[in-house]
């Protein structure tokens, strides 16, 4: 057992009295890669529910009783425009509701891209995404999950997030000595940034994550309707068509992409949800298809 697994095994409590445990461990336990030493500025509301300036990424695991646990397991990237993460009502709460269908959550709080912490904070984010998917991969044994059955859910930018190592898993951007594979088998994405394009992007989510003037080669990279291929997982996607902060054309030209690629996906707009799904569409409506397109997927029973 290396060092990282033991480290990581440590910080793992398990609950036998609630229906999930729950647990934060560092994600780097051997040190953060792309960090300039600073002084620690996180700020979390009194709440618990936004978490800014984060430099010091964790995941927070939650795993189903053992009786309804089906293997498949999820990493969860909250949203909040690259600047906040909005950690609970798209993090923790979503988790335990996964939790409930048998499957483990593992709720990601990412870097927010910063110039004070990061050497290059274009590739922060993603250098988190992807060492969270080595690290659930590499002690699935311990949390009993299935290493092929490995998703990654993002919501608004948490969703490009998602959908950037959904595209770009062939280009690592952290040390990988087991050459574990980077690659999520499927993407659940909720009113997601796709693009970087001043024609359909946030601009908001591309100024924190790509800087004020970014190179043109650099807003395509990270616009992942570019970057659609044929390996790219099976993917469900949800907006709203009246979103005015994220166009809904975001999720529509990322669902052309993968149709054009014979990729599996399904794309649900409602008419009425605007940003955030905050009074409509109801939870259990949107989620009710992503649970229904799960168990299409063979991802749960």
């Amino acid at each position: 057992m290396n060092t990282k697994t033991t480290l990581i095994l440590t910080a793992l409590l398990i609950s036998f009295y609630t229906c999930f445990a729950q647990e934060e461990i560092p994600l780097y336990p051997n040190g953060i890669p792309n960090f300039k030493p600073a002084t620690d500025q996180e700020e979390i509301t009194e709440d618990g529910q936004v978490i800014r300036k984060v430099s010091r990424p964790t995941l927070t695991v939650f795993l189903p009783p053992k009786d309804i646990a089906t293997g498949t397991a999820v990493i969860i990237c909250p949203g909040g425009g690259y600047h906040a993460l909005m950690a609970q009502r798209e993090g923790s709460d979503i988790a335990k509701v996964f939790n409930d269908m048998g499957v483990a959550a593992f709720v990601l709080k990412y870097r927010l891209p910063n110039e004070e912490f990061q050497e290059n904070k274009a590739i922060a984010p993603l250098q988190d995404a992807q060492q969270a998917i080595i690290t659930v991969r590499e002690n699935s044994t311990h949390w009993q999950i299935n290493p092929a059955k490995l998703g990654v859910m993002g919501f608004s930018a948490g969703g490009h997030l998602a959908a950037t190592a959904g595209t770009q898993f062939d280009n690592a951007v952290v040390d990988n000595p087991l050459k574990t594979s980077l690659r999520p088998d499927f993407l659940i994405l909720i009113y997601p940034v796709i693009s970087m394009n001043e024609r359909i992007g946030h601009l908001g989510s591309k100024g924190f994550l790509l800087g004020d003037a970014p190179s043109q080669e650099l807003v395509e990279q990270f616009s992942n309707e570019l970057q659609v291929r044929a390996n790219t997982p099976p993917a469900f996607l949800t907006h709203g068509s009246d979103d005015s902060v994220v166009p809904v054309a975001n999720s529509m030209e990322f669902y052309q992409a993968l149709v054009e690629h014979q990729v599996p996906t399904e794309l649900h707009i409602y008419a009425k949800g605007e940003h955030g799904y905050l009074q409509r569409p109801a939870f259990d409506e949107w989620f009710g298809r992503v649970r229904h397109w799960m168990l299409s997927m063979d991802l749960i029973k």
